[in-house]
Order: structure tokens, then sequence, then C-alpha cells
């Protein structure tokens, strides 16, 4: 990998991790339709991935620095009333967390298989379009607040993000959609998906943190040039998303999926008549 190609992929990690349009499904999908000598099924190649995902939760940590900071005093002071709100949403963001980590645990081996399959991440790219503009038009026409958020609810949302471990399906798009079918707007979908993403993120890290020592000595400082690129590129993207969730409180999700199914056509179609 050269290092335009490792910027490249990172500005693309950045910005699709966080926009609801699959940064896995992209990940796989452009190395192919631009012929980049990239095996994807490769030991090396997750981990290239975790350290730009690594990036990505340092930027998330950055922008919600504020709730996670109330996160921690919540729980170390357990029993003051005032730090119940953050209690509550702690523990919330702890139980949509839990069935992406079991699910992607039990199932890496057959998962892991799906990045070497571009063409298949093209048609999940069109069917992450097609989540997208239902759940825009399934979503509830009065918001609870995310205080209100329930413990089932929590885990739907949970579940719902155990879909990004299939590239194609964006882990943001899919529980913003969960959170829309709990009653949340779409500002409080995006944070609360943004909030789950940081512990979702470093658990991948920490996984493949063996494999990333193994194979180091082949992308080392290039994966740190990607991980510091995607974190950037993330945090903006974050800027961008939490002001346009509130400005586009309707139909906000519209232009993503008209993308996803653009874009997943055009690859599937490119792909296929090669």
């Amino acid at each position: 990998m050269t290092t335009l190609q490792a910027i490249v992929m990172a500005i693309l990690q950045g910005v699709t991790e966080l926009f609801p349009i699959s940064s896995l499904g992209h990940a796989v999908i452009l190395p192919a339709l631009l012929r980049w000598p990239i095996d994807e099924g490769a030991p090396g190649f997750l981990p290239f991935l975790a350290v730009m995902h690594l990036g990505t939760s340092v930027a998330l940590l950055a922008y919600f620095w504020r709730d996670w900071l109330g996160f921690a005093s919540s729980v170390v002071r357990f029993r003051d009333p005032a730090g119940s709100p953050d209690r509550r949403l702690f523990w919330r963001v702890v139980v949509a967390t839990i069935p992406a980590v079991i699910i992607g645990f039990l199932f890496e081996k057959i998962l892991r298989q799906g990045f070497a399959l571009p063409k298949l991440a093209a048609v999940f790219l069109i069917v992450n379009g097609a989540m997208l503009f239902t759940a825009d038009r399934v979503r509830r026409a009065r918001a609870r607040p995310l205080a209100g958020l329930s413990w089932l609810q929590a885990l739907l949302i949970g579940f719902c993000q155990c879909l990004a471990l299939v590239p194609g399906l964006s882990r943001s798009g899919a529980t913003m959609a969960g959170g829309y079918l709990c009653g949340l707007d779409h500002e409080d979908a995006a944070r609360f998906s943004f909030l789950t993403a940081t512990p979702i993120i470093l658990g991948a890290v920490v996984l493949e943190g063996p494999k990333i020592l193994r194979h180091g000595e082949r992308f080392g400082p290039l994966a740190i040039l990607a991980g510091v690129v995607a974190g950037i590129t993330a945090f903006f993207s974050t800027v961008i998303l939490m002001r346009w969730f509130k400005a586009h409180d309707r139909r906000g999700f519209d232009p993503y999926a008209v993308y996803c199914a653009v874009a997943g056509l055009a690859a599937l179609f490119i792909l296929s008549s090669r």
C-alpha cells in the first residue's frame, strides 16, 4: 500500500464511519474499483483498519468529552442524585454495546470473509440505502427525549448495531434507524449512535491488538499516518453531521439513502462488467 492509498483510505474511513454510508463497505469496494493491489483478505488488512478506527474513536472522545466526563463522574459518585441522568445514559450505552460484542466475537471468522467480497458489499450498500430511506418514513411524529430511553430500547439499538458487522451496512445508519424506531429524533439518535460507537470501536482495536503488533512491521508508520488522518477527518465529520441532523429533523437520511443506492448500483455494475 502506498502513502497516497493509505491517506485516501483514512479520509474515507473518517467520513464513512460516521456518515451513515458504511465505512467497511467503502473499504472493501474502493480498492477493488481502483484495482489497487491490496489483499483485503490478508492477515494485516484488518489490523490496518483497526488503527484507522482507533483514530476515529479518539475523535469521538474529543467531540463528546463532556458526555464521557459526566459518565465517569456519575459512576464514581454513584450515590449523588445529581449524576442520575448521566448514569442512566451511560448504562444504556453499555447495554447497547453488548450485542455487537457478543455477535462479533462469536462470528468473527465468518464475518471476516466478507472483506474479500466487494460485490457483496456493493449489494449491501444498496440495502443500506433502502434501510435509511425506510427509517425516515417510519419514524414517529413525536420524538421522545434521550433520557426516556428504556433498557429494552437500548438493547434493540444494540442489535441494530450488529448489522454493521456486514460490509455495506452502516453502523451509524443502523443505530440511528434503531433510535428512530424507539422514538428518538435525528439529533438524539445521532448522539446516542456516536456514544455507542466509542466502546465498540475501542473494543475492536483491543481485539485486533495482537495482530497489530504481529503485522506492525509491514505498515507501522503508514498505519500511524492513516490513524491520524482518519481521526482528524472523523472529528470534522462529527461536527458536520451533528449540525446536519439538528437542522434537518425530517428526511435527514434521504441524501445518504440516495448516495448509497447510486454508489452501490454503480459499483456492482462496474465490478460485474469486468
